[in-house]
């Protein structure tokens, strides 16, 4: 904890570590680099700056905001829990660690982190940077994706925590994992307050822990992203309610590597008149357990101002719409970034690259 004291990072969300803050910064962190998070939680604190907000914000408002930090599911989950709060518990957050545990998407370690760090409650809150530190200090051997020992970590740190500061001590053993007991590389064990007594560094197996059993490999599919426009509007489509990106918009694609002719014949079908198809660099997207590999072609349509009134097609809910309005309204994720820039680039750079 004095270690701590004197090298925690300063970030946003430890300003005003408010229950709601705490909340946000949490989800937000979650398979995301703390880098990448600081942009988007300014943005949200901005938009949506208390459970109220929160609670009653527009759907595809919520999800512009969150727009390219994935897994979407974390701010719908987040939606449905302010809705409860709301109703519940008067627009807060409980402080109780049990009914934190039950809104939807608070698993036990955000459930954890809002009731020690926001609330003073001595509970743990162990995520992956606590298991590996715990791990190489105590040498345990077992294996950390079983959620029977990240409990009994849990219950082990139950014992040592200080009721006076949980929350710092909590934030303490995130710090280490996230600067100093690193998962990738030699950990910095001359720097570490632990390393005295952590048995892995005296041993010298460090790497050796924590012990994890692999990943399952990845489903690979293929992938053919079609960029359609018209030199004024750009084509974009809403993916199912249901599924991977449910509710998201995306630029319109087919299954498979097509050909160029393919690619002409799919953007034909779209009931406009392609005027001229051009290839796009290749890419690919890692999701969980799903790695899309993408093909693109960009291509340019006839004047489509008669589809204009009607504003859809009926065969794959196609929007035609300025790629500024596209940009401000419409989240379309990461999945699409490697073709999103195409939809907003003016064709003349385009054709020069």
């Amino acid at each position: 904890m004095r270690w701590f004291n004197e090298n925690a990072r300063i970030l946003p969300w430890r300003e005003e570590p408010t229950p709601y803050h705490v909340w946000v910064s949490e989800i937000m962190l979650q398979q995301t680099r703390v880098e990448a998070v600081k942009p988007y939680y300014a943005r949200f604190m901005e938009a949506l700056p208390d459970t109220r907000a929160l609670a009653h914000c527009p759907e595809d408002q919520l999800l512009k905001l969150w727009e390219g930090l994935g897994y979407y599911n974390r701010v719908r989950n987040m939606q449905k829990a302010a809705l409860l709060v709301m109703e519940n518990y008067d627009g807060r957050l409980p402080a109780s660690y049990e009914e934190l545990l039950a809104l939807p998407g608070i698993g036990s370690y955000t459930a954890g982190a809002i009731a020690s760090i926001a609330y003073g409650q001595a509970v743990p809150a162990v995520d992956g940077n606590v298991l590996r530190v715990i791990s190489r200090v105590t040498e345990n051997a077992a294996d950390i994706a079983k959620q029977s020992v990240k409990k009994e970590i849990e219950e082990e740190l139950k014992k040592e925590m200080p009721k006076d500061r949980p929350g710092t001590f909590n934030q303490a053993l995130m710090e280490l994992g996230a600067l100093i007991c690193v998962p990738n590389g030699p950990p910095a064990c001359e720097n570490c307050p632990l390393h005295q007594i952590c048995l892995a560094c005296i041993s010298g197996r460090q790497t050796d822990f924590p012990v994890k059993s692999g990943e399952k490999n990845r489903r690979v599919e293929e992938r053919t992203c079609l960029v359609i426009r018209d030199g004024v509007h750009a084509a974009i489509c809403r993916r199912p309610s249901r599924g991977l990106l449910a509710g998201l918009y995306e630029l319109p694609n087919r299954e498979g590597h097509l050909t160029w002719e393919e690619a002409l014949a799919a953007a034909a079908s779209t009931g406009f008149s392609p005027i001229r198809v051009r290839p796009l660099p290749d890419a690919k997207h890692i999701f969980s357990h799903v790695e899309w590999q993408l093909k693109g072609y960009l291509v340019l349509v006839e004047d489509c101002e008669e589809r204009l009134d009607a504003s859809t097609s009926e065969e794959e809910n196609l929007l035609f719409l300025e790629p500024e309005q596209i940009r401000k309204e419409y989240p379309i994720p990461s999945a699409f970034a490697a073709y999103r820039r195409f939809l907003f680039a003016p064709l003349t750079e385009i054709d020069a690259d």
